[in-house]
């Protein structure tokens, strides 16, 4: 029998696609530039205490040399319950947002929930998000997308990652100054989300800047009764798999106490942990760029 001889190589192709660069304000994002951080609390509760999250953050993106957008919410539609803190409303919320804007000098994003919030929302922010929920609205996708602004868009938990082409179609047909699309996890049973690492590359075929919502990806939709609950010590493994398949971007939301968050309370990440996960992060992030040229490191 003749023995079987086989030739080892040491490279390997790979279907990874440098995406094309969106402008967030100050921010650029994609385009096989640093990894960006989109951070802040799940939804506006104190002034000032948002004000002084965004410099915070302003300045470990600074300190890391990675570009920054803050991100929370004026209104969270999507509570469980009626009862549930939901924010201090538009026109509050867009006052706090401007504030933060000018002070901290970093680009914001937050989500809008109704069609006609979209161009009133689009005079203050850099980017508008369309929730996960919310994704195939014909109508918000449309009216956020004619604002002209960039959007980031978050798959539907129960989306496969190539259904959100029809849905990036809406988006750049009406006239969106550029996409983010973001993994947050697939519905899988009650109570529980999964993170398939496979939609990531999927969605990277699109050619837009990709992200993964850490925080998000670990939440229990409604395990808490009226609430969603969530497993925090899971974002860390998550966002560091997720770099090293390849990303653009990351969404983590913060909280300097959790504990004492009026919203998603056992999903965001205190606030003095920040610095840590990016360095993990930006190291998962490295080695894959690093292989993928090449390098010998």
């Amino acid at each position: 029998m003749r023995a079987l001889q086989i030739r080892l190589v040491d490279n390997m192709t790979s279907d990874y696609q440098i995406s094309k660069i969106v402008k967030v304000g100050t921010a650029r994002v994609g385009g096989g530039g640093p990894l960006a951080l989109i951070a802040g609390p799940c939804v506006i509760e104190d002034r000032e205490i948002t004000l002084e999250m965004a410099r915070v953050i302003a300045q470990v993106s600074a300190e890391f040399g990675i570009p920054a957008i803050f991100k929370t919410s004026f209104d969270k539609a999507n509570r469980m319950s009626i009862s549930s803190y939901r924010g201090p409303g538009l026109e509050e919320g867009l006052e706090v947002l401007a504030a933060v804007k000018r002070d901290a000098a970093i680009p914001i994003v937050t989500d809008i929930h109704l069609p006609h919030q979209a161009e009133r929302v689009a005079e203050v922010v850099d980017l508008l998000q369309i929730p996960a929920f919310l994704c195939r609205q014909t109508d918000l996708v449309v009216a956020v997308a004619r604002t002209g602004k960039p959007l980031l868009i978050k798959k539907g938990q129960f989306m496969a990652p190539e259904d959100m082409a029809s849905i990036l179609e809406k988006a750049t047909s009406g006239g969106a100054g550029g996409v983010l699309v973001a993994e947050r996890g697939t519905t899988f049973g009650s109570h529980r989300l999964v993170v398939d690492m496979r939609a990531l590359a999927e969605m990277q075929r699109f050619g837009w800047p990709v992200v993964f919502d850490a925080t998000h990806s670990v939440q229990l939709p409604g395990a808490s009764g009226t609430a969603s609950g969530g497993e925090r010590e899971f974002v860390a493994p998550l966002a560091r798999a997720a770099a090293a398949v390849g990303i653009d971007a990351l969404f983590v939301e913060v909280h300097p106490e959790p504990a004492n968050a009026k919203s998603d309370a056992e999903t965001q990440l205190p606030l003095a942990e920040l610095p840590g996960l990016l360095k993990q992060v930006l190291a998962a992030d490295a080695a894959r760029r690093a292989v993928m040229e090449g390098s010998p490191e």
